[in-house]
């Protein structure tokens, strides 16, 4: 049987969600790290049902979000690791690429906390833009709509039936105006996400990556700019420098995972969005979610 491990990203959040890993050895530890990293008591962010008055109290906020995740995910996948449990690959949505890198050992818990906590405020900082899912369309005329339109993307690539565009409001309704599809929800963001309105974001987060320390991966990592397995860490650095300007091509990692003969895939995080795009898209994929401490044992 063949393994991957795959993250969940933004999106997947829930209220509440750091109570139930509270009992794996080290997380208050863990939470009370990213607390300091960040400024904030992230575990009372965690814990809320309802966000304060100031946004940066919200967990919904991008900025409490990323760390937030990570700090969940990266508990579970170290008591996996506890277990003995192994993956032949990683892979991660998103910010979820951050938790695969530490799973695989490229990047450890304090470089991960610090640089989503730049990335998230440069995100949260790039205003202008926005992001529609779109579900159940003909990918040939959405791709042609796309190419001919200035100023919208392809950002996530999630499956053959389900993208995010990215851009400006304007070119995202002209594509959406123009293609026959199932549904169009445009998404609650602060930005353009994946596009080239995130350049600036980018080059200033890529001076951040230049100065952190990376390592070797143990297990090979797939990327979202590049869904192909790899090891070494300065090309895993690139990657991820240009994951935000580019889209997320989880579609392709998905079929890179099953011509490298995965046959099951655990997603660790808050909910099950990962595994959901597995069922429709990988068959005869066997899947297991894992979210919580006593999914685990605890």
């Amino acid at each position: 049987m063949s393994i991957a491990w795959v993250f969940p990203g933004q999106g997947s959040q829930k209220p509440g969600m750091a109570e139930q890993v509270m009992s794996l050895p080290g997380a208050l530890e863990r939470f009370e790290l990213a607390s300091q990293v960040l400024g904030r008591d992230l575990l009372e962010i965690c814990g809320k049902n309802e966000s304060k008055k100031e946004g940066i109290n919200d967990l919904d906020d991008t900025r409490n979000t990323q760390p937030a995740l990570f700090t969940v995910e990266s508990l579970l996948v170290d008591e996996m690791k506890r277990q003995g449990r192994e993956a032949q690959l990683l892979a991660g949505h998103s910010l979820g690429e951050f938790v695969a890198l530490y799973g695989a050992e490229v990047i450890d818990v304090k470089t991960a906390l610090v640089l989503l906590k730049r990335r998230s405020e440069l995100m949260a900082q790039a205003g202008g833009g926005a992001m529609t899912a779109v579900m159940g369309f003909d990918r040939n005329q959405l791709e042609e709509l796309v190419e001919a339109t200035e100023g919208v993307v392809i950002a996530n690539d999630n499956s053959s039936a389900q993208v995010v565009l990215s851009g400006s409001e304007k070119a995202i309704n002209s594509v959406i105006s123009n293609l026959s599809c199932k549904r169009a929800i445009p998404l609650k963001v602060s930005g353009a996400f994946h596009s080239p309105f995130m350049e600036e974001a980018s080059n200033t987060f890529a001076v951040e990556l230049d100065k952190a320390s990376f390592s070797d991966a143990i297990i090979p990592v797939l990327s979202n700019a590049s869904p192909k397995p790899i090891c070494d860490c300065s090309i895993l650095k690139e990657r991820v420098k240009a994951q935000m300007t580019t889209g997320v091509r989880w579609r392709e990692t998905m079929q890179e995972m099953m011509s490298q003969g995965i046959t099951n895939l655990v997603e660790i995080g808050p909910g099950n969005v990962l595994g959901g795009l597995a069922k429709r898209s990988m068959p005869g994929i066997s899947i297991n979610q894992l979210a919580t401490a006593i999914d685990l044992g605890y």
